[in-house]
């Protein structure tokens, strides 16, 4: 009995083994597969490259689009001057690169999610019940007003990144006075973005802070073209100002795809991974707007309402940006999408590409 067990272990050992060794990696670069179906892919390049009005700035503005399946290319297209090597700003999906940062200082054990933000991050201390998993939920409490272009003169993100509070942006977050206790409301908020990039520099402390994510995240998974902009304070400015390639960006959702794996290396803790993916109980959801984890987007019902994408399946969960910046990711179909895109106005609609993109990868499966 006990040689027929331990053949049986051996056999399921070499087995998750030999897995391993076929999946498929970007090591060194992303391997392109063979996808003949051209015709469904026609619908998909309708769609995101619409002819464009350079003038009006109006319609679906797509700069990039690369669709990742099973680790291998299967579509990619971009318009100039957006090329496979142009780092493009990725405006909040910033965010969850961040939160992806953060998901590796958790695992060295520099902080744990129930630690109050004052701890790292002293200036925060006139609202010391602010803990860090708050800020992951964009539910600080703090006072907040997220519109850029439409309200410029009341919003908060513009007096942050261009004004009053560009120097320090962590610092004119922490003044804000609070409007509410701290994990009883989502309110989306750069500002609380801004605050977990300033803490982060007390947990990996100020001599590692600026090379932080390359040695944590980017050079393990052999990202060579991210730029990252900090403010005159030297924090980064984790809301809104990373600059990435597309095919770069796709290895973050790749790595989010394997539950936080890269090869062998369990970058992220599979736990850190499936609180990014869990909704925020407090949030409450709006019609075709996608519902907050902790620093992503989720296509998960909230009570009382549908997927937010419905063509998309539920477990599909996101990271978005400012004008059309956008890295999905649909563990059930093994697929990461990457959009980079300069829209300007409300036409374009995450479910209706991803309904292409899922169509046109069904007919043509590997």
């Amino acid at each position: 009995m006990k040689k027929m067990l331990s053949a049986m272990w051996l056999g399921l050992v070499l087995s998750s083994a030999q897995a391993l060794a076929q999946e498929e990696w970007p090591v060194p670069d992303w391997q392109q597969a063979v996808n003949a179906n051209s015709s469904a892919w026609q619908q998909v390049q309708a769609y995101a490259f619409a002819p464009r009005n350079d003038s009006t700035r109006e319609g679906v503005r797509t700069d990039a689009l690369l669709v990742i399946k099973n680790g291998q290319i299967i579509f990619e297209q971009y318009v100039a001057p957006t090329r496979a090597l142009t780092p493009h700003l990725t405006w909040s999906v910033s965010k969850s690169v961040l939160a992806t940062v953060l998901g590796v200082a958790h695992r060295e054990a520099r902080f744990q999610l129930d630690d109050p933000v004052a701890r790292f991050y002293p200036p925060l201390q006139a609202h010391s019940q602010i803990r860090l998993q708050d800020l992951l939920h964009w539910a600080s409490g703090l006072d907040w007003q997220e519109d850029y272009e439409y309200a410029p003169l009341h919003s908060s993100v513009v007096a942050m990144l261009y004004t009053r509070g560009r120097t320090d942006m962590a610092a004119f977050t922490a003044a804000r006075p609070a409007v509410t206790e701290p994990g009883q409301r989502f309110l989306y908020s750069s500002g609380d973005s801004n605050l977990l990039a300033a803490a982060l520099r007390t947990m990996v402390g100020p001599d590692r802070y600026a090379q932080y994510p390359w040695e944590a995240l980017f050079t393990p998974l052999g990202i060579t073209s991210a730029v990252w902009e900090r403010d005159a304070s030297g924090t980064f400015v984790g809301s809104s100002y990373l600059y990435m390639t597309a095919r770069d960006l796709a290895r973050v959702g790749l790595l989010m795809l394997r539950d936080g794996r890269w090869q062998a290396q369990q970058v992220l803790h599979k736990d850190w991974v499936t609180f990014n993916r869990t909704p925020f109980a407090k949030a409450s959801a709006q019609p075709g707007e996608a519902n907050p984890g902790g620093h992503w987007w989720l296509n998960q019902p909230l009570p009382g309402s549908g997927r937010p994408w419905p063509d998309a399946p539920a477990d599909t969960f996101a990271a978005l940006g400012h004008w059309g910046q956008a890295l999905y990711v649909l563990p059930q179909e093994r697929l990461v999408v990457v959009r980079f895109a300069d829209d300007r106005d409300g036409q374009f609609q995450h479910n209706e590409l991803l309904k292409r993109v899922l169509a046109a990868q069904t007919e043509g499966r590997l």
